[in-house]
């Protein structure tokens, strides 16, 4: 069996859909399991629905919800207007539409919207989807059963971002999938959605299909996992930042998940780690040049070593830590950390000196209690607008030269804090957030434009 992931571009139209049923089509001899996000930009609109009922305002919640029904039924006119499948498929359609529609309403009257509500509310995008493409690929002679990943997708209670059970889903799986593929060619299922042991829906957060993807995988012992989406692979650097950047045709597992916890989009960040645990290659491949070669996400021993991307998260801040407290006394770290961990911030880079500890995390992290708590026993400066760097490739920080290679392009440059990953595939640095799309260009051509040998100490 196979895991192929969909992303929403990857079915955003009557085209694009048509394009995915026909690389799903060749690989019905692979036993595929389909997994789907919602169509492009409707999960950006639920989030709209839910804000508009949450604030009472009747009219654009009832527009907005009319605009999503009107999109989803006219696509599924579309792919079935020769099949005697459309009145049934457009009768489900419209029956998922009325469900959103009860429930966005009742929050618009109430004013207030649960984060259990919130949840429903934004994963009926991929049931549309995944059901739509259910009733094409069937119109298309493909026997399709549609399964709700509701009954294997098991997480904890946080209804917005949930962690899955993985325990629980590997034991749940793998009789769930056998029980559906027979007498099919193929299943569909959601990405992103999950429920609670009590049975309450949960969703696992943004970019959750692929996790989705990489969790059911590991669950079927798959023997690969297939993320589609609207790019031809991984690339060196993001294209919309970086000119010139080089497509990779593998990469490690351990690259992957550092690329994508720095910043590459093409991953959610959790995706490799199911993967990991079975040893199951990923291919990241375009839905819209299905013959191209995409990357390959493999176990370490089967990569090069070298340089692979430069990565960045644009928005950082610095938590800069002052005590002298902190001098040979035992448990000063632990504290410091602990008071993050309660706080829920997650922490990228860590430096420490004698007196001093510098963080980053993003921008976009609610820093006022951890300060407060900080500031209790020690000095807090906190420098905002600042980027992080990092230059990723399998044990680079081994290899002779690679740091006079990754500072050479920055001797104009303010460089805030250094940071070596202890698994040897990343450099990370801090600059000042003007100055990043200059110094990560740069570095990109220092580092992929003029290659050179460097030997692993």
């Amino acid at each position: 069996m196979i895991v192929m992931k969909f992303g929403g571009t990857s079915v955003a139209n009557f085209e694009a859909i048509t394009r995915t049923i026909f690389i799903i089509a060749g690989k019905l001899d692979q036993k595929p399991v389909v997994v789907v996000s919602a169509l492009s930009k409707v999960t950006d609109m639920l989030y709209k629905i839910s804000d508009a009922a949450a604030s009472g305002d009747v009219d654009q919640t009832k527009d907005l919800l009319a605009q999503l029904r009107k999109r989803h039924v006219d696509l599924t006119e579309e792919l079935l207007a020769q099949s005697m499948l459309k009145d049934d498929a457009v009768a489900r359609v419209d029956a998922l539409c009325d469900d959103l529609d009860k429930i966005a309403m009742a929050v618009c009257s109430l004013g207030e919207l649960s984060d259990k509500n919130k949840a429903i509310i934004i994963s009926t995008g991929e049931y549309l989807s995944s059901t739509i493409i259910a009733f094409a690929m069937n119109a298309k002679g493909i026997r399709t059963r549609w399964v709700d990943s509701r009954t294997m997708m098991v997480t904890n209670k946080s209804y917005l971002k949930a962690e899955p059970d993985v325990e629980a889903i590997s034991q749940r799986t793998p009789k769930l999938v056998a029980e559906a593929y027979e007498g099919m060619d193929a299943i569909i299922m959601q990405g992103f959605v999950g429920v609670t042991d009590e049975g309450k829906p949960t969703v696992l957060g943004r970019g959750g299909s692929d996790y989705s993807a990489s969790l059911i995988g590991m669950a079927i012992d798959a023997e690969r996992i297939e993320i589609w989406t609207d790019v031809d692979g991984v690339l060196t650097a993001d294209p919309r930042k970086v000119k010139n950047t080089k497509y990779l045709e593998k990469i490690s597992f351990e690259e992957a998940a550092e690329m994508a916890h720095f910043g590459a989009k093409v991953l959610h960040p959790l995706t490799i780690e199911p993967a990991v645990k079975k040893c199951i290659p990923i291919y990241v491949l375009n839905s819209m040049n299905p013959s191209g070669k995409g990357t390959a996400i493999l176990r370490n021993e089967l990569i090069e070593d070298g340089v692979k991307s430069v990565s960045f998260k644009e928005n950082i801040k610095v938590i800069n830590i002052f005590s002298t407290r902190m001098i040979n006394t035992s448990g000063f770290l632990r504290r410091v950390f602990e008071i993050f961990s309660e706080s829920k911030v997650s922490v990228d880079l860590i430096s420490t000196s004698e007196a001093n500890i510098s963080v980053t995390v993003d921008a976009g992290e609610k820093i006022g209690p951890v300060i407060e708590q900080l500031s209790e026993f020690a000095d807090v400066i906190v420098d905002d607008d600042k980027s992080q760097i990092s230059v990723i490739g399998k044990n680079i920080v081994r290899l002779n030269g690679m740091l006079k290679k990754t500072f050479t392009p920055l001797k104009k440059t303010n460089v805030y804090m250094i940071s070596q990953g202890a698994s040897f595939v990343n450099i990370s640095f801090v600059v000042d957030r003007e100055e990043l799309a200059e110094v990560v260009q740069d570095l990109h051509d220092h580092l992929f434009d003029n290659p050179e040998e460097l030997d692993v100490f």
